[in-house]
């Protein structure tokens, strides 16, 4: 069987592969993409778009449930019909996948559907809805991603216990659901479940949740979770899980070392993720850790040709970061092939955003306050809390605040934290800034309009340094 040739083969289609195949066919190379499932990965299609969709009706219900906060009333009872909230991700989910394949077509990417194995580092065979293909390329991306981690103990089976996937299309509403890990996909995900109103209980093994964000987001979300109804238990751990067919039941050490068994009718794992790479015939081809292909900035592993990004590549496992990634490692490789016009830059992780999108959300960029403090900075902190901003009092959402972080020395903005409404969108105002490499005085000069809740990121500028006006 012969070769079908390219300039670029992609490995996996989500947010990082889908984007570097486009970036690929933008720069003029021959571009091929190869899936197994879904065009668009986990992420569009089982991950980061419907799981917002899920919160959105979430975020309803809430704001439905509290009407008379905002001099409403609504007649009758609130309930959640969860087979619609289903069907109305889902659709959401289908309509980006659509767009994705138009996206295909229109940058004349080709696309192979099956499952694709290298045979060498710029080579592979892909079998699939077209029997067994043979493809090569003068340079092969990997974006293989990655896919949640089981409990040793207790493996995820779709009825009781859950990992993300699962707990997207669930079969029945859970009453009492636990979740273990408290990381963004385990605090989203019982955030949307306690607003449903299911008894939601959190086990984070580390002394706090969101344990990657500032500590004083961490405290500040727990408090507002608990408030919530949630149970939130820190420092402990799952020490065994039996499913029956009604439910599950765990024992739970607490952080005073005593361990309790609860039962409760489903439960949601959400302890980290395992890369994609077994059984693709990376392990020859490239650097391993932990089952992760180790890259250089642009993309490149150890064998000529072979480039790899996105979750199977080390952390942040984040979207956005893979589909930068995607980008630089285009560019980089048409700069090989001889185009002299792109000029690729490598990933500073220290600008990558990253945001939870729990009832409060949270989102934040660069260091928090210890780590700055760690890495040797002096630094200078302030906080702005929302109940000092207008527009958050209008909208009913006074809870929350920003917090930035500076060395004391050079006025370098080192980090941003926030907790609240809307904060992930506003968080870009701070990555622009980081990346931009401003100052406290640049911020500090920039006019935000009024009245919008950004004009608390203004003010933890100026708490920073002391000079807060509306608090």
């Amino acid at each position: 069987m012969a070769y079908t040739s390219y300039d670029v083969i992609v490995l996996g289609s989500g947010p990082g592969g889908y984007v570097a195949a486009i970036r690929c066919a933008q720069l003029g190379l021959k571009t091929a993409i190869v899936e197994r499932e879904l065009l668009g990965g986990i992420c569009l299609n089982w991950g980061c778009i419907p799981t917002k969709a899920l919160l959105r009706s979430a975020e309803i219900m809430h704001f439905a449930k509290h009407a008379e906060d905002y001099g409403l009333k609504i007649a009758g009872e609130i309930e959640a019909d969860l087979d619609a909230v289903v069907k109305r991700s889902r659709g959401v989910a289908k309509q980006l996948n659509q767009g994705v394949t138009h996206l295909m077509k229109k940058n004349k990417i080709a696309v192979h559907m099956g499952e694709g194995t290298l045979t060498g580092p710029t080579s592979l065979t892909v079998k699939g809805e077209k029997g067994e293909e043979k493809l090569t390329a003068k340079h092969v991306i990997v974006a293989t991603g990655a896919r949640a981690r089981d409990l040793p103990f207790a493996k995820a089976d779709g009825k009781r216990v859950w990992t993300y996937r699962h707990a997207m299309t669930p079969n029945e509403m859970p009453t009492k659901l636990l979740v273990i890990g408290s990381g963004a996909i385990g605090i989203e995900f019982a955030s949307f479940y306690n607003d449903m109103g299911v008894d939601v209980t959190v086990v984070e093994m580390l002394d706090r949740i969101v344990p990657v964000e500032d500590k004083d987001v961490s405290a500040f979300l727990e408090k507002s979770l608990t408030k919530q109804g949630m149970t939130i238990m820190t420092g402990a751990g799952v020490e065994d899980i039996k499913v029956s067919g009604t439910g599950v039941k765990a024992k739970i050490k607490g952080k005073d070392g005593k361990v309790t068994e609860t039962e409760f009718s489903h439960c949601i794992t959400a302890i980290g993720i395992v890369p994609n790479t077994e059984n693709i015939g990376v392990e020859k081809l490239a650097e391993m850790d932990r089952g992760f292909i180790q890259i250089d900035p642009y993309g490149r592993t150890k064998s000529k040709g072979l480039w790899a990004i996105g979750d199977c590549t080390p952390g942040p496992w984040l979207a956005h970061k893979a589909s930068h990634e995607g980008v630089t490692c285009a560019e980089a490789i048409a700069k090989e092939l001889g185009n002299k016009d792109v000029h690729p830059h490598p990933l500073d992780r220290n600008n990558i955003p990253g945001c939870t999108y729990c009832h409060p959300q949270i989102a934040s960029v660069g260091l928090t306050e210890a780590k700055a403090k760690e890495a040797g900075h002096e630094v200078k902190a302030g906080t702005f809390p929302f109940i000092g901003n207008g527009k958050a009092i209008a909208l009913g959402e006074a809870e929350g605040f920003v917090k930035t972080v500076f060395d004391a020395k050079t006025g370098e903005l080192l980090g941003a934290h926030m907790v609240g409404a809307e904060v992930t969108e506003m968080i870009q105002g701070f990555v622009v800034g980081k990346t931009l490499e401003t100052t406290e005085a640049e911020l500090m000069n920039t006019v935000f309009p009024h009245p919008t809740i950004s004009e608390s990121m203004h003010e933890s500028v100026l708490a920073s340094y002391g000079r807060a006006l509306h608090i």
